[in-house]
């Protein structure tokens, strides 16, 4: 078998039925459980903490019937096992807003997942961003469900030419410190509406594997979620995949396990195994339930066959040097440009002499987490290191890291321009490790007492100065932002971020991300987030939703970011202004770029609902395009928006409503209300859809 690429069934064809019941046939209910059961040992366990998924966790392998075992790898931003591609965060990729450009990734990760004997990867995190300062926000692509969605079915679409993509954690995790025995209390309508619609779309997308979260929701811990997992994953939305168990703690009991709906537990045996064997034959667990959890493993293992020696030889040499540019460009559209003082950036090389790099991480290879998502590639390119290569000889470049105020304050004093690299890391933001004083949530958004007071000293020395910031979600700006030439918002960017944020700020190429959440003046202007709750309240609003509902100004909106040249949209039009809840319709406007140099646009499409007779959003997402624009060109960009997505759902009736009213279309550069251009239609007729949403 060869991994050449290639397309897989979708989830639900029949295609491996005969095969699937003739193996269940033959098998032992011994054997059936083993399926069910990870195989990690106490070498495996030993090793975790020190180097995460050295190899791939194994579950499942049955030598006597020639069953394959299942060989899970990590990680959202590339492959944890082996020396592999790493990728901008998922957030920096969200920042794209760029489908195809995610797809290619995913395609990229899928590859690397079966070279190094792998077959499941899970890299497909796309949990709601709540709050700014959950901890594993760099995992995730942002904070609005139809945005997550969209990226995360990029995702699945490209890792499953190869390899079963596993989208993950189910459901409502986003904290990181308490994600052990925090409970979520939520509402149907909130569950449904804002933190789960974006899980659907990747199942009917046709994802292998759902992984269940850690947390509980509504008392009941997500791995024996019998709601969520057997009711509404596998009866509601007829999900063929398995449900594998977060590791370590993702499974406390045996029979609630598998009655809820857990199909595998990870990565070794504690609750399943002789436990789950025992409780069939007590009669606690029916057989049936087992048979079902082993024909959805055997059906993805056959969906998605595996020859490690074969895929093996496609070895990473043959595709590094393509990744590798994959990396860079994903890092290049994803940096966004908070601000640009007299059109400060671009850098001018003939204005430049000397040029001034300072700042913690100017010459650190800052790749963001080292808990399961860390990734180990084979080179990794400092800001620093990308403007040497940039500008060899041509231009003087300084070097300080920012230790001594003083000394960092003379040199942007000599320096005709300054790159000032500050922000977070692995000991800020990231999966809790407390033993190695790594990771946790943010109840602080400003960065660093001490860097905070290098921008002061640094802006104080020389005006003509980009702060670049590294991390994985928002920073609050606000205390200096007023300081500063210009502000360029740089993630955690991957191996290729230093060559990238060079060909940026020289203006090879134009800033074209997009903030994908919004980010605020401070931490009292966000929903509550207590990183050490035991129990917490999740409600309808957050994210742009919250600000437009409480009325808050903050210092970037959502979808914001400015570019090299400038856009100016017009003539927003409707194709009919009356419809049907059935029916389509069709928004066009026209975007002009009005500037001299080359860019790429990402243009918005929000609805409202000035008169619905239920709370609802004033605003929110419902597509959007990158469109590249030649300096002085014009197009018109359309969007087909079908009335179904306009629905609410009603926890009366159990169902998805469509309401006769006045709707509102906003198109635009931002959510920001000065950015959007406004229409309104009317939808004549009502009532419940045919879908379970």
């Amino acid at each position: 078998m060869t991994t050449e690429m290639r397309d897989f069934p979708r989830q639900g064809s029949e295609e491996y039925g005969d095969r699937v019941s003739e193996l269940l046939a033959q098998m032992t209910l011994e054997e059936k459980v083993a399926q069910m059961s990870g195989s990690a040992g106490w070498l495996d366990l030993f090793i975790m903490p020190i180097r995460y998924n050295h190899r791939p966790f194994e579950s499942g392998k049955n030598d006597r019937l020639g069953i394959e075992a299942l060989r899970f790898t990590d990680g959202p931003r590339g492959v944890a096992t082996g020396q592999s591609t790493c990728f901008p965060v998922p957030m920096a990729r969200g920042a794209t807003f760029d489908r195809e450009l995610e797809e290619r990734i995913g395609r990229a990760i899928g590859r690397e997942t079966r070279a190094r004997g792998a077959n499941v990867i899970g890299s497909v995190c796309i949990n709601v961003l709540r709050h700014p300062g959950w901890g594993r926000a760099q995992e995730t692509y942002g904070e609005d469900p139809y945005h997550l969605g969209e990226m995360g079915v990029a995702a699945v679409r490209g890792v499953q030419r190869y390899a079963m993509a596993c989208i993950k954690h189910f459901a409502c995790n986003s904290i990181e410190e308490s994600r052990f025995k925090v409970t979520v209390q939520i509402d149907d309508r909130s569950l449904r509406e804002v933190y789960l619609p974006h899980f659907k779309k990747c199942v009917d997308a046709g994802a292998a594997v759902v992984m269940s979260a850690y947390n509980r929701v509504n008392r009941e811990y997500c791995g024996h979620h019998r709601y969520l997992l057997r009711e509404m994953l596998k009866g509601e939305w007829n999900f063929q995949g398995f449900v594998m168990s977060d590791f370590v703690f993702g499974l406390y009991d045996t029979e609630k396990g598998s009655l809820g709906g857990l199909d595998v537990e990870m990565p070794f045996t504690h609750r399943y195994g002789h436990k789950l064997v025992r409780a069939v034959r007590k009669g606690r667990v029916p057989e049936a339930l087992i048979d079902d959890a082993v024909r959805r493993i055997l059906t993805q293992k056959l969906r998605f066959p595996t020859d490690v020696k074969a895929a093996q030889e496609d070895s990473f040499e043959r595709f590094e040097t393509e990744h590798v540019s994959l990396a860079r460009e994903a890092a290049r559209k994803s940096f966004v440009l908070l601000k640009n003082d007299g059109n400060f950036l671009p850098l001018q090389r003939s204005e430049i002499k000397k040029l001034a790099v300072i700042g913690p991480f100017a010459d650190a290879k800052n790749i963001g987490d080292v808990g399961s998502s860390l990734v180990h590639p084979r080179s990794v390119t400092t800001p620093l290191a990308g403007l040497r290569a940039k500008l060899q000889d041509a231009v003087e470049i300084v070097f300080d890291s920012g230790k001594n105020l003083r000394r960092a304050a003379q040199v942007a004093r000599e320096a005709d321009a300054v790159v000032l690299v500050v922000g977070l890391s692995a000991k800020q933001e990231g999966e809790y490790l407390p033993l190695l004083g790594r990771g946790g949530d943010r109840t602080r958004l400003r960065l660093p007492t001490e860097q905070e007071a290098l921008i002061e000293a640094v802006a104080a020395a020389n005006s003509r100065l980009v702060v670049v910031l590294q991390g994985g979600s928002a920073i609050a700006v606000s205390p200096w932002k007023d300081r500063v030439a210009a502000i360029l918002l740089a993630w955690y960017s991957g191996m290729e971020g230093g060559a990238a944020l060079a060909e940026v700020l020289l203006g090879e190429a134009s800033p074209s991300g997009k903030l994908p959440f919004t980010m605020p003046h401070a931490e009292q202007k966000l929903v509550d987030f207590d990183p050490r709750a035991k129990v917490t309240q999740y409600g309808y609003y957050h994210g742009y939703r919250y600000f437009d509902h409480e009325k808050i100004e903050p210092d970037f909106a959502f979808g914001f970011g400015l570019s090299y040249t400038q856009f100016a949209y017009s003539n927003l039009r409707l194709d009919r202004t009356s419809l049907g809840k059935d029916d389509t319709l069709c928004v066009c406007v026209d975007v002009e770029n009005c500037g001299s140099v080359a860019g790429e646009e990402i243009v918005q499409l929000y609805t409202g609902y000035p008169n619905s007779t239920v709370e609802r959003f004033a605003k929110e997402l419902k597509d959007f395009a990158r469109i590249a624009f030649a300096p002085a060109e014009k197009k018109t960009v359309s969007f087909a928006l079908r009335i179904a997505d306009l629905a609410y759902y009603d926890e009366a009736r159990k169902s998805w409503v469509i309401e006769a009213a006045t709707y509102a279309v906003h198109v635009g550069g931002s959510s920001r209300a000065s950015d959007l251009l406004g229409a309104f239609f009317e939808v004549t007729s009502e009532g419940s859809l045919d879908t379970n949403g």
